[in-house]
């Protein structure tokens, strides 16, 4: 049986936060009903109320792969690819 710390914490019992889905770092919620108090894990939400992901849906839409739109994002793309002699004399001289 998990015990209250001097802090108000607790330990949730694995098999609980596996059922509900509850991860580091999850806000969850106590509701009071007529036998007790039920716990449910909360939606992430911003101080308005809304999504903080909504925004970002679809965002990543593309015909692109991921290396090259991360190339791209980097200034790696496009990347000239090929003769380096032009390089190399410059630094002979």
């Amino acid at each position: 049986m998990p015990r209250v710390t001097t802090k108000g914490q607790v330990t949730i019992p694995k098999e609980i936060r596996e059922t509900l889905g509850i991860e580091p770092g999850d806000e969850i919620a106590f509701e009071e009903v007529s036998s007790g108090y039920k716990i449910q894990k909360k939606e992430p939400t911003t101080a308005d109320g809304n999504d903080p992901f909504a925004k970002y849906r679809g965002s990543a839409e593309s015909d692109e792969t991921m290396p090259e739109r991360m190339r791209r994002l980097r200034g790696e793309y496009p990347r000239d690819v090929g003769d380096d002699s032009d390089d190399k004399s410059e630094a002979e001289t």
